[in-house]
């Protein structure tokens, strides 16, 4: 099986401890407790750690005081993958609705961007229908004529994580700068995602569901025609082409 793009790119330092200036915009803090609601021994993070399990026996909630920051499943970035912004998580369901497991073993931040731009394609090797997404958040992607087969992706700006499900719900897969060729470049075992949305790092950004006010470019090819659509949605403004 191929290796997954996120969980295995680069060599990571066991819970290296990198110290940010208090006035550099990113001062990296994560916090991590061995029990819900924040109690129990507290683990703090400032840079990528491979294992917290060698300094606590669990995670069993976490606060992300500055971020993104990407948490998997298993020791060595690989496994389920979760999203964490800034705000408070105080147990497990609050950082994923996807039921299989409730493990977070390892930890990383992700790069936060002003502009966010993704290519998702209907096969593998980015063939077949092509939709493009700039600068928003698409919660359905039947919803803005596309389907939920996603087969191959390229990231051209920013970050950002797709769903299996509508509304940003079930299994995260996690999209930084490049290409993913094949679906298991992300970590998937179905090319299925249906939703996804901008990873930001919520202390520089506004947090909410569609209140943007740059509009969305969807653009959507079928063996070179092109068709458009307008859908009057009350915001952002959606086009496909």
């Amino acid at each position: 099986r191929q290796s997954v793009h996120v969980a295995t790119m680069g060599s990571w330092s066991r819970c290296r401890a990198k110290i940010t200036p208090s006035n550099s915009p990113r001062c990296l803090q994560l916090a991590i407790f061995e029990f819900e609601n924040f109690r129990g021994k507290k683990v703090q993070l400032s840079g990528e750690c491979k294992d917290v399990l060698e300094k606590a026996q669990r995670v069993g909630s976490v606060i992300v005081e500055s971020g993104p920051w990407v948490g998997f499943e298993h020791p060595g970035y690989v496994g389920e993958q979760y999203v964490l912004e800034k705000g408070e998580y105080p147990r497990w369901s609050t950082w994923t609705n996807c039921q299989r497991n409730y493990n977070m073993s390892s930890f990383r931040p992700l790069k936060d961007s002003s502009e966010h731009k993704l290519h998702l394609f209907e096969n593998e090797g980015y063939e077949g229908r092509k939709m493009e997404i700039v600068d928003d958040d698409v919660p359905s992607l039947w919803a803005y004529g596309f389907q939920d087969r996603v087969a191959s992706a390229k990231v051209i700006n920013g970050t950002w994580v797709g769903y299996m499900y509508p509304g940003y719900r079930g299994c995260q897969y996690v999209f930084e700068h490049g290409e993913f060729k094949h679906w298991n470049n992300w970590g998937a075992t179905a090319p299925l995602i249906q939703s996804v949305r901008r990873v930001r790092d919520m202390q520089w950004h506004k947090r909410g569901f569609l209140t943007a006010t740059k509009n969305i470019y969807a653009k959507y090819q079928t063996n070179g025609m092109k068709c458009q659509k307008c859908h009057n949605f009350p915001k952002p403004h959606i086009s496909i082409k």
